[in-house]
């Protein structure tokens, strides 16, 4: 990059991390640093939420999806629209974990099951979260060693350190400066500023990549140059598609109703009343479509480089540079690497002719030369397939930095740069920040009395348990090897958690029937079953292939599994394969998923021995509190259609305006006019592929950059009017020295003098 680019990158993120350390001086309490004192308003619990949802990881696996799918898909995601508005409408299950007054999942844990449940579900929720992200540092090294073409190690004082090391140092501490000056208040606040700079930057990269591709002679003749059955652009013609298909979206929206409340962390907890939070999860389902767009652009632009025969070029350049990293990565020995790169430069650029050649697919594509080349070089012992397994994921990760790359002029090059960085500093804070307070506040302090465990003491335990975390992430990131897609990684890794809480939360929530027993139950096979699925995936090409193949039982197991996943081919294949474990990460997640559900159920009704009392752990009748008693109106005709749309009377003008306008943009248009009326015209009357490229820039690109310009300026009115808000909430607010999530008998000890003059008055009054 030029020196215009470093000036564009530095001075930002100077600004970011400034605002951040200098928040300090609000945290008065343990409330403020763990849960921002809550005093968040909706704008900057969406904003920041937004910047938090845009990080370098998550545009990363989105990447790597959509090059192997392309957006077919999507047309079915928008299923997922009803679901997620709803949910987003109704407040569902986030609505009740704030009315809880919680600090923390587990707080609500033990108020609602005991403390034994709670300590053992968030160190089990911890362990998953850091290996979950433990690949954070290694992608973010391995961007911007591939993005500003790094050496492989730098001189200091005479010492060779490896760049990778210092990246991840760098990125890692900038995180923990962060969180070690003000906690979740930092990261809000760094958040909603860094939300700001996005807005307008989006829009500049969503103008380029649409000004420098031609969308129907570049980017829709690439979507259309693929194998039957496995369609980048024709939603009806994706039966072949392996891993990310049609039952992918069948668990997201199965995990939907189990998990939204499964990870809360971050602004939605901060809310200064559960109605600010509902409002949040609302404009959150707006501020989707903006987000989108500009993951989209960017990954129709790399898709249409890698593909297109005008870029030969410069993909055979991305091509090999993303070989040479790994290659400086996967092999130590010189003459060794040598000989694997000049294999790889001996492959020509792409000569495919889009109309002429035969169509591109999974198997066969202008890529498979080069994973067939590097197996080659690697051997096929356990130890080479390992490698292989290595090289095909990182090549696939590291497409975005090297394609970004080669494509962008100076000033955009340092625009980007800019962004990554924002990205990193944004997700990094929030993750360490979500693991180090689970152990804190679900893992140690159950442990202590409130006496003893001082808002000093408690505040500094969370600094510390926060250096830890990142220490462990910074070694980490060198020796966990990834060998699936990102999204497959996390999900199997998070699944120790996820597979199993789902259950134990939503009923917690909502049934009085729910026992302890059957939260234990449900947690402990979830478990199990991710972390089956995780030993077999991590040791399937290295040990388990080979002892298989030395057994001679690799064609009877095949067998096997082929016949076990028959019934739902073509969604669910199970195959042997040399290099990676036939079962994906989302079908073992699924598997944990639906058995602890069923196993919750069974074992709370052989357990239930008496209801349990949600009023009070919810405040609701006598036990509502500082004025927040729930009006109920009349059901009449009016009342039902806002309740279908979540309005309730807490809800001003301007609320029932956006609720209304939520659900008339995602039901009336996306659901019923962009996908339920398609979907009857198609099964009347198909509709040519060329029409379904007109119809994905119109949906997916053009409708959603207009409302996406229009939220740029709506949200950053309401973001800025918001921080000054609270800040000016926070220098008024008094700390309870109780409000430090400890529990007694099912009760937060903030909440128990008070509850049990409720409870006395209530006895008396009879």
């Amino acid at each position: 990059m030029s020196w215009i680019d470093w000036v564009i990158v530095v001075i930002p993120v100077f600004i970011v991390l400034y605002a951040g350390w200098s928040i300090r001086k609000y945290i008065t309490g343990v409330a403020d640093f763990v849960v921002g004192g809550r005093v968040c308003r909706r704008y900057v619990i969406t904003t920041g939420n937004m910047a938090n949802a845009l990080g370098l990881i998550t545009l990363a696996a989105f990447i790597e999806v959509h090059y192997r799918t392309g957006f077919a898909l999507s047309f079915w995601q928008s299923l997922s629209l009803p679901i997620s508005v709803m949910i987003s409408l109704s407040g569902y299950c986030l609505y009740r974990f704030r009315e809880t007054r919680a600090l923390s999942i587990g707080q609500f844990l033990e108020m609602r099951y005991n403390r034994s449940l709670r300590i053992f579900a968030c160190f089990l929720r911890y362990i998953a979260e850091m290996m979950a992200n433990i690949i954070m540092p290694a992608i973010a090294a391995r961007f911007f060693i591939a993005y500003l073409d790094l050496p492989r190690s730098v001189n200091i004082f005479g010492i060779q350190f490896p760049t990778f090391m210092i990246i991840t140092a760098i990125t890692l501490t900038k995180a923990i400066s962060l969180i070690c000056r003000g906690g979740t208040l930092s990261i809000i606040v760094t958040d909603t500023i860094q939300g700001l700079m996005c807005f307008p930057l989006i829009v500049v990269f969503v103008a380029f990549i649409l000004i420098k591709f031609s969308w129907p002679s570049e980017i829709v003749q690439v979507m259309m140059d693929r194998a039957p059955g496995e369609s980048f652009i024709n939603p009806y013609d994706i039966s072949k598609l392996r891993d990310f298909n049609l039952f992918f979206l069948f668990v997201t929206f199965f995990g939907m109703f189990l998990h939204t409340a499964s990870g809360v962390t971050g602004g939605s907890n901060c809310a200064v009343s559960a109605h600010e939070s509902k409002m949040g999860s609302i404009l959150g389902a707006w501020r989707g479509a903006f987000t989108s767009v500009f993951f989209i652009v960017i990954a129709v632009g790399i898709i249409t480089v890698m593909n297109h025969k005008n870029f030969a070029s410069d993909a055979k350049a991305v091509r090999t540079n993303i070989s040479q990293s790994i290659a400086n990565e996967l092999i130590p020995d010189t003459a060794e690497r040598a000989k694997f790169m000049d294999a790889i430069r001996a492959i020509p650029e792409n000569t495919h002719t889009i109309g002429r050649d035969k169509p591109l697919s999974d198997k066969q594509n202008i890529d498979t030369i080069y994973y067939q080349t590097a197996q080659k070089s690697f051997g096929t012992s356990g130890e080479g397939s390992s490698k292989a397994q290595q090289y095909n994921t990182i090549f696939k990760q590291l497409m975005l930095p090297m394609a970004m790359r080669q494509m962008l002029p100076v000033g955009l090059a340092g625009l980007f740069c800019l962004m990554i960085v924002l990205f990193i500093i944004s997700t990094d804070d929030s993750r360490i920040y979500s693991a180090s307070a689970t152990l804190v506040q679900d893992c140690v302090v159950p442990f202590f009395k409130s006496d003893f465990l001082t808002p000093e003491r408690h505040i500094k335990l969370i600094r510390w348990i926060s250096i830890g975390v990142g220490v462990f992430f910074f070694f980490g990131s060198f020796f966990m090897a990834q060998i699936d897609y990102i999204n497959m990684f996390v999900s199997i890794m998070y699944g120790m958690w996820m597979g199993g809480c789902g259950p134990m939360i939503v009923f917690g929530f909502y049934s009085r029937f729910g026992t302890a027993a059957g939260a234990w139950a449900s947690l402990v096979s979830g478990m199990l079953f991710n972390v089956s699925g995780i030993l077999m995936q991590r040791n399937w090409a290295r040990h388990i292939y080979p002892w298989l193949e030395e057994a001679g039982l690799v064609e009877a197991v095949g067998d096997f599994l082929t016949t076990v996943s028959r019934p739902l081919n073509p969604y669910v294949v199970w195959e042997m394969n040399r290099l990676k474990f036939p079962i994906n990460s989302y079908e073992v997640y699924f598997m944990a998923m639906f058995t602890s559900l069923v196993v919750y159920c069974v074992v709370s009704l052989l357990t239930y021995r008496k209801p349990f009392n949600l009023d009070r752990m919810l405040h609701r009748g006598i036990y509502a509190v500082e004025g927040e008693k729930k009006i109920h109106s009349a059901w009449t005709l009016k009342s039902v259609w806002s309740k279908l749309v979540g309005i309730t009377p807490e809800y001003t003008r301007g609320d029932k305006v956006i609720a209304w306008s939520v659900f008339c943009y995602s039901f009336v248009y996306k659901f019923f006019i962009a996908f339920v009326f398609v979907v009857i015209w198609n099964l009347f009357s198909p509709w040519p592929i060329q029409w379904w490229g007109h119809y994905f820039l119109i949906v997916s690109l053009v409708i959603p950059g207009i409302a996406a310009a229009f939220t740029a300026v709506w949200f950053t009115w309401g973001s800025c009017r918001d921080l000054v808000r609270l800040f000016h909430d926070l220098k008024v607010r008094v700390a309870n020295p109780l409000d430090n999530g400890m529990v007694d008998g099912h009760v937060a000890i903030s909440d128990k003098a008070q509850f049990e003059k409720l409870e006395e008055d209530k006895s008396g009054g009879r």
